[in-house]
């Protein structure tokens, strides 16, 4: 008997040092947007207003709290010493670009926080996840002993959650998170395909990327299958296409997106399109599930319109059916900015198919350094007796999302240079921010900071 489960989206809450250091090579947005002035607090409003509107909208939506920036651990790692203020100038003075790696807002794209694989799906009946290790970007591959400590905090029930360490940060186990993993199922409480995509294969010869590099391997991807007890039969292996990385595809989901039995995709998403697709669906079809592929063509939507509109980096959201079922789909702003990319998804719409209905966001913000409604959230599928072992205090209602605008208008900048990230005063708003923060959420002594007093 199928168990009545639900997909729970987590978002994360931008920090306050969100800035445009354009610290991510393979990411258009980043270097284009880098060095210009930035508004944490915009940021951290437009993603909480994202969060509020899906939750009103009936879906189980959380938050997860950002990171401590600027990283004074990374940096005393790298040889600075003194009082925390002193580390943070003479990285400011000697090594500016560490320390613009050190100030990072990065973690609130929390699809690359982990990959999640639900209880219906692994060996011992327990949602498993695994802290993405991140390790080829250095303002990211400090993010995973944090990560992994929030995820713990946020799901502790170990009868009902099982929680994996980060691989090791080699280069042959890339590993960047959900962003390139996808679960297709009939319901959520079901047995599913877990869709890997990888960039390379580190271990054999494979067609690669010539212009940026492939962040995520094979061998990353099949460590975090084996480590979630997944079958062999419940698991499918694609290669992203490297043409799609050349042009500034970083992460699978900024060129494809699935939820249930929909894929919706470029036709430039993976090498061997064809026969990827006709994998997948001979495997839904052995679970009594017919996968419904929308796939776009060059002529349709360029690869260029791609990934400057991030049309394929939208969250794919089940409707109710007293909504009329289907799918909604969350686009940025810049889908209609796009003449040919707003004229296709109207067409997408009314052609009668599984995606039935469009909700748009401005998150101009997150968009500048290269990151959409997709990058920002983190996919959990829970049952009833999963989400009340979750942590309550994290779920967006009218009070929650009340008292988190309130903590950002108290405590975020409204412009932020990169060359602000040198006073050390920023570090002292930030740690008085978090700390209140945790308590807000009811998460105890989260961070490094609050443990050391």
């Amino acid at each position: 008997m199928t168990r009545f489960a639900l997909e729970a989206n987590f978002d994360g809450l931008v920090g306050p040092t969100h800035n445009y250091a354009g610290l991510s090579f393979g990411n258009v947005a980043s270097a284009n947007n880098a060095n210009r002035v930035s508004n944490p607090r915009e940021a951290a409003l437009q993603g909480l207003a994202k969060m509020k509107a899906l939750a009103d909208l009936g879906y189980a939506q959380g938050v997860l709290p950002p990171q401590e920036r600027p990283s004074v651990a990374l940096l005393r790692t790298l040889g600075f010493s003194g009082n925390d203020h002193a580390v943070i100038r003479e990285a400011a003075r000697t090594a500016p670009a560490v320390l613009g790696a050190a100030c990072s807002a990065a973690s609130m794209w929390t699809a690359n926080a982990a990959t999640v694989s639900p209880s219906a799906d692994t060996a011992d009946g327990r949602v498993h996840f695994t802290a993405a290790n991140l390790c080829s970007k250095l303002h990211r591959a400090i993010e995973h002993d944090t990560t992994s400590r929030v995820l713990r905090a946020v799901f502790p029930d170990e009868a009902q959650f099982a929680h994996h360490n980060a691989l090791p940060g080699w280069p042959s186990l890339g590993d960047e998170g959900a962003a390139n993993h996808t679960r297709f199922c009939g319901a959520y409480g079901e047995r599913g395909v877990e869709f890997f995509v990888y960039g390379r294969d580190d271990l054999a010869s494979s067609v690669a990327p010539r212009r940026f590099p492939a962040r995520q391997t094979l061998q990353a991807s099949q460590a975090i299958a084996r480590l979630h007890g997944l079958a062999d039969d419940d698991v499918v292996f694609a290669q992203q296409h490297p043409d799609a990385i050349d042009a500034g595809v970083f992460h699978n989901d900024v060129i494809a997106v699935g939820n249930g039995n929909v894929l919706f995709c470029h036709a430039l998403a993976f090498v061997d399109q064809a026969a990827v697709l006709a994998t997948l669906r001979d495997r839904l079809a052995a679970r009594g599930t017919q996968l419904e592929v929308i796939e776009v063509s060059a002529a349709d939507v360029s690869i260029e319109d791609t990934v400057g509109s991030y049309l394929f980096n939208s969250q794919l959201l089940a409707r109710t059916a007293e909504s009329g079922g289907g799918m909604r789909l969350v686009v940025p702003q810049e889908c209609r900015e796009r003449p040919a990319v707003w004229r296709y998804l109207e067409s997408l719409v009314a052609d009668g198919g599984p995606i039935c209905e469009l909700q748009v966001f401005d998150l101009r913000e997150s968009m500048r350094n290269g990151g959409g409604p997709a990058c920002l959230r983190l996919r959990v599928v829970l049952t009833e007796a999963e989400r009340k072992a979750t942590h309550t205090g994290l779920w967006i209602d009218d009070a929650r999302y009340a008292a988190l605008t309130g903590w950002v208008t108290r405590h975020y900048r409204d412009r932020l240079s990169v060359s602000d990230l040198a006073d050390p005063a920023l570090l002292d708003e930030c740690r008085t921010a978090l700390d209140e923060l945790t308590q807000l959420l009811d998460l105890g002594s989260l961070y490094p900071f609050q443990r050391d007093v």
